[in-house]
């Protein structure tokens, strides 16, 4: 599966990576070496949630590195025809104007008018037109936009 990321996104991934793989790694190895200092580790809660900790860590280790092997690099083009990741729409809806970029699912913040390529609403848009109307299909109904720029 490919992953779309901006390079600053990129950039952030790889410092995640670099500091669980070196930083985390060793606090938990001296936790755990902590806990076994203590004795049994059949009733050793530190031991126990040092390993919880350990599994969470290796999980988002392998969860980045397998981002970090199939990304695509979103690249702004100037002059866009059409909506793509990493287009920034102009929208109008029920006669407000909505702005959205349209970003991989790794960038997707809605709150900040990020949307995923993979939602229904940034699904929506890729490959249609200024001047296209869209249909998007909402637990509350059918929601017509309008595309009234791309950029």
């Amino acid at each position: 599966m490919k992953h779309y990321l901006t390079i600053e996104r990129l950039k952030e991934l790889k410092i995640e990576l670099e500091r669980l793989k070196k930083d985390a790694r060793l606090e938990i190895a001296e936790r755990l070496k902590h806990a076994k200092e203590l004795g049994d580790l059949s009733e050793n809660s530190e031991y126990s949630d040092a390993k919880d900790t350990q599994a969470k860590v290796e999980s988002r280790i392998f969860e980045l590195e397998d981002i970090l092997r199939n990304t695509s690099i979103i690249k702004k083009k100037v002059g866009q025809e059409i909506v793509h990741i990493g287009s920034t729409i102009e929208i109008k809806r029920d006669g407000k104007r909505f702005t959205y970029t349209i970003v991989g699912s790794q960038e997707a913040r809605p709150e900040a008018n990020l949307v995923s390529n993979e939602s229904p609403l940034g699904n929506a848009f890729l490959d249609k037109k200024a001047g296209d109307t869209v249909e998007i299909q909402t637990p509350n109904g059918i929601v017509k936009c309008e595309i009234i720029k791309i950029s």
